[in-house]
């Protein structure tokens, strides 16, 4: 597979939202970014908290534009919190670096990023990750 179809990309939204259901999540809202950083895919459940969209797409913007999980990103950023922001800076302010952005991988080919945001920030990951491992594919999240 050398790209992320809208097919692959409705499955891991699809998974996202089961995983959520299944831990009694809050709302969610997952976007889904193709390997140029377009969005594929975006949705919000019903009930989601204002910015959460953008969060979202923060979270895979972030993995996708630096090549790791938005976990690394948020480990970066406590070790060099200078660097953080001035990527983020360079990124007109489009770089949230907490979990809950996940690359989605086949085998080493990158196919793009998720990026969930609504619950903590562990559960926003372990959503992303448990849509991109029902697709079949491979998930980094740093």
């Amino acid at each position: 597979m050398a790209e992320l179809t809208l097919d692959i990309a409705r499955k891991i939204l699809d998974a996202a939202f089961a995983k959520a259901g299944q831990l009694k999540l809050k709302p969610l809202v997952v976007t889904i970014l193709d390997a140029r950083g377009v969005i594929k895919l975006a949705a919000a459940q019903d009930g989601t908290s204002l910015m959460r969209a953008e969060i979202a797409h923060g979270k895979a913007y972030g993995a996708l534009a630096m090549g790791l999980g938005s976990r690394a990103l948020f480990q970066r950023a406590q070790e060099q919190p200078y660097f953080i922001d001035a990527v983020n800076t360079l990124a007109k302010g489009a770089l949230v670096p907490v979990p809950g952005g996940v690359l989605i991988q086949d085998g080493t080919a990158l196919l793009g990023a998720v990026g969930v945001s609504g619950d903590t920030s562990d559960n926003d990951e372990a959503c992303a990750i448990a849509g991109i491992e029902a697709a079949g594919l491979k998930a980094n999240a740093g």
